[in-house]
């Protein structure tokens, strides 16, 4: 057997007792005070949901070019901006150029963690 080995033979598991965790309120300035500029590189997936629809598998399974599956929105409706699968923000579809856009029209309200 090699050292390595023998040392791995030789550990054992021990229980650590740990005080239980109590919450309390802290003191002092917080950690990033108004320093939001440190987010600014932060890359994140922003998904855009059009709405949502339900079919059988079956149908699923027999749609065909050119066939139409419709969603549980009117035209009008606002379009859901979701981060990490919670919606932050509200807007409206445009176009940009070649491409989809979305104007925001409402922000959700700040949730509390």
């Amino acid at each position: 057997m090699s050292g390595t080995e023998n040392l791995a033979n030789e550990a054992q598991a021990q229980l650590i007792g740990l005080p239980e965790f109590v919450t309390q309120a802290g003191s002092g300035p917080s950690l990033l005070g108004n320093n939001t500029n440190l987010f600014n590189s932060v890359k994140v997936g922003v998904t855009v949901v059009l709405g949502e629809a339900q079919t059988s598998l079956g149908e699923l399974m027999n749609l065909k070019p050119g066939a139409t599956l419709k969603v549980d929105r009117t035209v009008n409706c606002p379009v859901d901006l979701l981060v990490n699968g919670n919606i932050v923000a509200r807007g409206q579809l445009v176009a940009v150029d070649d491409n989809f856009g979305v104007c925001i029209t409402e922000i959700a309200p700040a949730s509390k963690v």
